[in-house]
């Protein structure tokens, strides 16, 4: 009986987390960052960069809506002068193969590459990604096109701070960007192993 209960239990697991369209591919924090001492955040705008390639200002608005959500939820306030910035990129390229994150002899990150290798940040990370950071957590053959990345900076020591990437903000088999719900979703996942939890007042929404 207990056997059949926990099967049955495995199977309805298995059955809700199969239904979602959006997986975690990776969540770190860097430079033992304490999170929760930051209290403001900016989210990189096109002033700051360029939109990825196909990237439209909508769906640009639709993840930087999902992201303030999530911040201010997490007890920050917006302010454009706050040292830390949340940076967002996008691969734009469909498989890369199970190789380092760049070819060898390149410069880490000095483009952003957007050619299968790299997510196209809007903020270069080039200029706050070092060397030692090459390899980091890039978890190859996972990165297809629609995996949004974000990026979080102490903008004015250009130290990382925490990175997270998730799979897939495109539809199912075409290259059309999902509504706001879907992505409101899919930056939830991206948050779902940030430092810093969702204040009790807003817990009991969710």
């Amino acid at each position: 009986m207990k056997k059949l209960l926990y099967s049955a239990f495995a199977a309805i697991i298995l059955f809700a987390t199969g239904c979602s369209p959006f997986a975690l591919v990776n969540s770190e924090t860097y430079n033992d960052a304490d999170l929760a001492s930051y209290h403001t955040f900016h989210i990189v705008t096109p002033n700051d960069g360029h939109l990825p390639p196909g990237m439209q200002m909508v769906t640009y608005y639709n993840i930087a809506a999902a992201i303030r959500e999530q911040m201010i939820m997490r007890g920050y306030t917006e302010d454009p002068n706050s040292p830390l910035l949340v940076n967002i990129g996008l691969t734009v390229h469909r498989e890369i193969e199970t190789e380092p994150a760049l070819p060898p002899g390149y410069f880490p990150y000095s483009g952003p590459y957007y050619n299968g290798y790299y997510p196209y940040f809007m903020y270069p990370r080039s200029l706050y990604w070092q060397n030692y950071y090459a390899n980091a957590k890039v978890i190859t053959g996972i990165y297809k096109e629609g995996v949004l990345t974000m990026d979080m900076i102490n903008i004015q020591e250009k130290l990382p701070l925490f990175s997270a990437s998730v799979a897939t903000i495109l539809e199912n088999g075409n290259t059309q960007f999902r509504d706001l719900s879907g992505i409101a979703e899919a930056v939830q996942t991206l948050f779902s192993k940030y430092p810093v939890p969702i204040l009790p007042q807003y817990r009991a929404n969710k």
